[in-house]
């Protein structure tokens, strides 16, 4: 990692949010990748996380950085879409929510983001969400992807209910599922029952390709 994405990563991490967007905006303005960008920034909400998990950071440490996050991605949005063409026409349906018991948003946001800009129509049903409503979700929607969210490791047992949940209400064949968040590995995949775990949001991007064909 060169210098200055290191700084945008540090001044994310220890919450300086003035510094946080002036060095983004500077990083847009000279042309890199925007792409590149949001991924910094995921990285160091991998930081916060973990500070938070270990609670060096509480509550209004989240949402401050959730703040500087969505600030940056104002400026960095417009700018992968004039790169994508800006590409109107939908490829497939995408479900994404935080599982029950985790607040996290973080992530999500980024991975929602990068999907809707890729073509893909994502609804986004937010955190903490119960697994009833992620049934209730995919009846109504229809996704050909679920994407499960979660940072805390509690998150893993809650993603296995749902797929278990999905599973007894007989919609399991009907779609894909993904699992991604902070720990999230091939053996939390097999142990949730997932198809596949994204890193980040290219590789849950990838993943959705390879499932919905243009």
């Amino acid at each position: 990692m060169i210098e200055n994405e290191k700084q945008l990563v540090e001044a994310i991490a220890e919450m300086r949010e003035e510094e946080a967007f002036a060095l983004a905006k500077a990083m847009l303005d000279r042309g890199e990748d925007p792409v590149r960008v949001l991924e910094l920034c995921r990285e160091a909400m991998d930081i916060v996380g973990k500070r938070f998990e270990k609670q060096e950071y509480f509550l209004p440490e989240l949402v401050l950085a959730g703040e500087m996050l969505e600030n940056i991605g104002a400026i960095a949005k417009p700018l992968i879409q004039e790169k994508s063409g800006g590409e109107t026409k939908k490829r497939g349906r995408v479900l994404i929510g935080t599982v029950h018991g985790d607040l996290h948003d973080i992530g999500k946001n980024i991975v929602t983001f990068m999907l809707d800009i890729n073509g893909f129509e994502v609804k986004d049903i937010g955190i903490d969400v119960p697994v009833a409503k992620f049934v209730e979700e995919i009846r109504e929607f229809k996704p050909s992807v679920l994407g499960l969210s979660g940072f805390l490791t509690l998150a893993f047992d809650s993603m296995k209910e749902t797929v278990q949940a999905i599973e007894a209400a007989g919609l399991r064949n009907q779609m894909k599922i993904m699992i991604g968040g902070g720990q999230v590995d091939e053996a939390v995949r097999t142990y949730t029952g997932a198809d596949a775990y994204g890193s980040n949001a290219v590789a849950a991007v990838t993943l959705c390709r390879e499932w919905i064909p243009a």
